[in-house]
């Protein structure tokens, strides 16, 4: 083929204007060496494709590089021959390796087809996180779809944290991060001396491969397993949290002055006259929103004031950057990682008592009845007059002439008021029929060592009520702002159950005499219904867990799917920008809308997932922790005996929650009493094949705890009154008995 039709087939690419705006002299595009490839039918050396395409020898070294990107993602592969071919034709699926302690895992497909089983033998090639191309290869015994790697595409783990140990003199480095089940080799000149229990950081310096172990060096000693606090500082290495600002960050956050200036009052209305307060916990220190009611004609206006800290992290400054790499401050028992620098987090942003501070209000007028009659959002300045807590406020609510009352004398009307508009939200919420589940949340208490003490449920209250019903109305507010003039924004959306979760939530109900009406398509309100029916039923705790569990979990997104639980249309985060990002977002999307613009912080998709992803990180990091601690405080206690509750059936036993205690544990399925048990995941239940027991989610049982392990934070029980080590002759001959009843 001549340079000229050479020249000529690469103009034929369609992307071809696409690839000029972005370089002087423009490659071929990705999608068109894709196309040729597939023309081709066969695969075919780099040599060929740039006969194919007219590569000059100025070209040669760029053109590699983009087909070498192009394998890193998995468009491409290099067989053996070091041809390139696409991979569809090899019959093969991109995806991520999902790892499982027990040494096998599965991949994940990029397009959300069936996962593919991954025994441990082909776990030895990988680690969890890495990106692969796998071939499916078969069906396992228990009937899944089993694959084989063929391709490492991406490593995801350079780095990792775990304790070393030693076996014959050959040290080895443990993974926290259960899913990867690999042990690591450690060449003694690399271990820094290292005593073995200590947990360390390693970095990888050689992957795993069909044929050779892991291997790692150790670039950092953290100390001993059980030191005050290092359980808090596993779990930030183990899930990648960023808990250490940048010296670019600190600096421009340093730049900001300690205090309101007076020429930061331009533009913005003057609500200090008015007592707005800030009811939290008795332990919070970044103050978000600050509240206030009053009177109106045929109603009230509500005033919730929001920090403005769009005003101080400007899009994309470096502050922006760290803030959206933190995507939420977490909340560890005794230490927080804050999403912006103390300085702004617990300084200048928060809402602190009897200090100017900018913020951003929506200002709702409502109807007697709850009904909105209409809002407004604009920026203020304004000073809170208080900083009251949830229990104070309660204390107020339930005792006029108490000593939290008399203190605060000159607040108590306003804070009536706002009690007073809350039972007029709170029957507005049960008309709308928005689901209201009641769990129990737990809190530590510490020695002066930093041991738990105790382990204490915390008890909603009125307050807290209060507060969450305010904070409700500003949020759907914001929605519904930024859906009147379409600007593009980030939602928080709550889908209804799958198809096949509704479908097992009503075999379950149906066991129990109940119905959830609505069809394919249940609204809030008939989960409400059923919720509202339960409420005063002795098994009222275990209905309300399925229900529960049969509901997706609530996500960021551009797109508006409204919000399931809550029972609204179109549903947004605007009350917590200091904690959380997609909060900043919306305030940014409020200003350009009060300012007649449009935001754009870049892919709304990508910023959903990112913010989904860091808020799932943060949970997981938070329970690793607590689950940590909990056994710490456990292991003392072996031999002991506990009142608890089935909270969880699976396959392989029975989770148990102790009562008063609220700590979880396991009760393995060979610690029940002598029997076959069948596992019914429609039902929550274990049942004995012989003996017809049955073990059911919300059971309540004696039993006693035989083992803690702080290495895998897990608990172990059995029952307490465990008959399994009864002879099982005494069984058959019982049996026997019944059978002749029978005939």
């Amino acid at each position: 083929m001549s340079i000229k039709k050479k020249r000529k087939l690469r103009n034929l690419d369609p992307y071809l204007e696409r690839e000029k705006k972005h370089y002087e002299s423009p490659l071929p595009s990705r999608e068109y060496i894709l196309q040729i490839l597939e023309d081709q039918g066969v695969p075919a050396s780099d040599k060929v494709l740039q006969n194919l395409l007219g590569i000059t020898s100025e070209e040669q070294e760029f053109f590699k590089r983009r087909l070498s990107a192009m394998v890193r993602e998995g468009q491409i592969m290099c067989n053996r021959k070091g041809d390139f071919c696409i991979p569809d034709k090899l019959a093969l699926i991109k995806g991520v390796v999902q790892g499982h302690a027990d040494g096998f895992g599965f991949l994940i497909p990029d397009d959300k087809a069936t996962d593919l089983f991954l025994s441990p033998k082909e776990m030895r090639k990988v680690l969890h996180g890495d990106q692969v191309m796998a071939r499916e290869v078969g069906v396992d015994r228990r009937g899944r779809k089993e694959g084989c790697v063929v391709e490492v595409l991406t490593r995801a783990n350079k780095k990792l944290i775990g304790r070393l140990h030693a076996d014959h003199g050959i040290l080895l480095v443990t993974a926290e991060n259960r899913r990867i089940s690999q042990d690591f080799l450690i060449p003694n000149e690399k271990s820094m001396r290292a005593k073995e229990g200590q947990v360390v950081i390693i970095e990888i310096i050689q992957q795993p491969s069909k044929k050779a172990k892991p291997i790692g060096h150790v670039v950092e000693i953290l100390g001993d397993y059980t030191a005050s606090g290092m359980e808090i500082e596993i779990a930030l290495r183990k899930h990648d949290l960023p808990c250490e600002f940048s010296s670019e960050v600190k600096d421009l956050a340093a730049k900001f002055p300690n205090r309101v200036l007076k020429k930061e009052h331009e533009g913005r209305e003057d609500i200090r006259h008015l007592p707005l307060i800030t009811i939290d916990d008795e332990t919070a220190r970044d103050f978000d929103d600050a509240v206030y009611c009053e009177r109106i004609k045929g109603g009230y206006k509500l005033i919730v004031a929001i920090a403005d800290v769009s005003h101080y992290v400007r899009n994309d400054d470096v502050l922006d950057k760290a803030a959206l790499e933190r995507g939420n401050s977490v909340y560890f028992p005794r230490r927080v990682i804050p999403m912006l620098p103390e300085s702004l987090s617990n300084g200048l942003c928060s809402l602190k008592p009897k200090r100017d501070r900018l913020c951003m209000v929506c200002e709702i007028q409502l109807k007697s009845n709850g009904d909105q009659l209409g809002y407004r959002f604009y920026s203020a300045v304004m000073h809170s007059h208080a900083r009251l807590t949830y229990n104070k406020v309660a204390a107020m609510l339930a005792n006029t002439e108490g000593k939290e009352a008399k203190q605060y004398a000159k607040l108590l009307p306003s804070i009536q008021l706002l009690n007073r508009l809350y039972s007029v939200l709170l029957k507005a919420r049960k008309k709308r029929g928005a689901i209201d589940f009641e769990t129990t949340e737990t809190k530590m208490v510490f020695n002066d060592q930093g041991k738990i003490e105790k382990i204490i449920p915390v008890h909603r209250n009125d307050a807290h009520r209060l507060i969450e019903e305010c904070m409700l109305a500003a949020n759907v507010c914001a929605s519904n702002l930024l859906q009147q003039h379409q600007q593009p924004a980030m939602y928080r959306i709550h889908e209804g159950p799958t198809t096949e979760k509704l479908t097992k939530l009503r075999d379950f109900l149906k066991e129990f005499g109940l119905q959830l009406r609505g069809g394919d398509d249940p609204h809030a309100k008939h989960y409400a219904n059923v919720l509202n029916k339960i409420k005063d039923r002795p098994d009222a705790q275990l209905l309300q867990t399925v229900m529960l569990r049969s509901l997706r979990q609530a996500v960021y997104s551009p797109d508006n799917a409204g919000h399931f639980g809550l029972a609204y249309e179109a549903y947004t985060h605007f009350t917590s920008p200091i904690r959380r990002y997609p909060d900043l977002l919306i305030h940014r999307s409020i200003k350009a809308i009060l300012n007649n613009k449009t935001y754009s912080p870049g892919d709304w998709y990508a910023l959903g997932t990112h913010c989904s992803q860091t808020e799932r990180r943060a949970d997981e990091a938070t329970r690793d922790v607590t689950a940590w601690l909990k056994c710490f405080y456990m292991q003392d206690k072996i031999g002991e005996c506990f009142d608890a509750v089935i909270s969880s059936v699976t396959g392989f036993g029975l989770f148990v929650a102790l009562d008063d205690i609220y700590v979880e544990g396991l009760i393995h399925i060979s610690e029940l009493p002598s029997d076959y048990f069948n596992f019914d995941a429609t039902k929550h239940q274990l049942q004995g094949e012989r003996s017809g027991k049955q073990y059911r989610l919300g059971d309540k049982l004696r039993v006693k705890l035989v083992q803690v392990n702080l290495e895998t934070s897990k608990i172990d029980f059995i029952l307490a009154d465990n008959k399994k080590s009864t002879d099982s002759s005494s069984s058959v001959k019982s049996g026997k008995k019944r059978r002749k009843k029978s005939k």
